[in-house]
């Protein structure tokens, strides 16, 4: 199928926009491990699978507590990142959307607390932060071309 000029921007446009909407792991790491990150993450998921491990920096806002609790967590002027279990769960999809329908400027983290794990970045427990080795199918490995995907 040629592109066409029409095409061609409808792409533009669908791309841009799930970059507007959508950051990926090693986005959201890279800013929690600068001074200041800019955003604030949200982990959307219940209680029980915040204290079974979550992302340090994260703040816990089950999306049911989202109309509730967003205002005396959250400053709407600084953006808010969510994030569920994974690419399986649309569970950020509809934090991301209550955050949005409140007034916050929101990306939703594609490929979760899965994907976080899989790429070797750690998580809190109650024992301590843990991390497992990165996933060879997910994220370089040791003696790869370097640290970061290149992407």
């Amino acid at each position: 199928m040629p592109i066409t000029p029409t095409l061609s921007s409808v792409n533009v446009a669908f791309f841009a926009a799930r970059l507007d909407f959508q950051t990926d792991v090693s986005d959201v790491r890279a800013g929690l491990l600068a001074p200041t990150p800019g955003f604030v993450l949200i982990d959307s998921r219940s209680r029980a699978a915040w204290d079974q491990g979550h992302i340090p920096g994260a703040v816990h806002l089950p999306t049911a507590e989202i109309g509730a609790r967003a205002a005396e967590l959250l400053d709407p002027a600084v953006p808010v990142v969510t994030y569920c279990w994974g690419p399986g769960c649309n569970g950020a999809t509809r934090a991301a959307l209550a955050l949005a329908l409140a007034g916050y400027t929101v990306k939703e983290m594609i490929g979760g607390v899965e994907y976080w794990v899989r790429e070797g970045f750690p998580l809190r427990t109650r024992e301590g932060d843990i991390a497992a080795a990165a996933d060879p199918l997910t994220a370089p490995v040791a003696g790869s071309a370097g640290p970061a995907c290149g992407c």
